[in-house]
């Protein structure tokens, strides 16, 4: 595997190693020694989750604060999105800053999320399928979010906003001077 720090310290995107052959392909998706070794640090996942969407269907900005706060390793099983990921850790050099990459079945790559990110994503092939692990367990009491149109932020979502399949929750998200702190 091949891991490599995005701008956004502690937040890796993973290249896994593929083997193609006549019959398919094999691919090693997590081994925890050569993750903890990638990263840096010890990490132990206790949660997986995976999703189904459509083209257009945008799921963010979510991340859980304090004590319940979740590092999050994505990838996509099934089609392509853009994954988002945004620094909301009060003391770092890229607080409100973010980091998109294009995650797909075909590319298998993968995105480690540290604690103190919020997280989003948007489908941009006709379906996707989404799964992520995550490192705590989830705590409706603890749950933060961002509107995903936050203009501090700024994000490119590259896609018509009138195209947007968003829930009423994610569209009555605060914008990130309003939103609950992380910490």
């Amino acid at each position: 595997m091949i891991f490599k720090e995005t701008k956004l310290n502690g937040c890796f995107i993973i290249e896994p190693k593929i083997i193609k052959d006549e019959r398919g392909y094999f691919m090693e998706s997590f081994n925890e020694y050569t993750f903890h070794k990638g990263i840096g640090q010890n990490v132990h996942f206790v949660q997986d989750n995976q999703s189904y969407s459509t083209k257009g269907v945008l799921r963010g900005l979510h991340y859980q604060c304090g004590d319940n706060a979740q590092a999050k390793l994505v990838r996509v099983l099934k089609g392509e999105v853009l994954d988002i990921a945004v620094d909301l850790r009060p003391d770092s050099e890229t607080f409100g800053q973010y980091e998109s990459i294009l995650l797909s079945r075909d590319k298998s790559k993968s995105i480690f999320v540290p604690r103190g990110f919020a997280h989003g994503f948007l489908v941009l092939s006709d379906s996707a399928t989404f799964f992520y692990k995550c490192d705590n367990f989830y705590n409706s009491a603890s749950e933060g979010g961002i509107k995903y149109d936050d203009a501090t932020i700024n994000i490119d979502w590259k896609f018509p906003f009138e195209e947007l399949i968003v829930s009423d929750k994610d569209k009555a998200l605060p914008s990130l001077d309003k939103a609950k702190k992380a910490w």
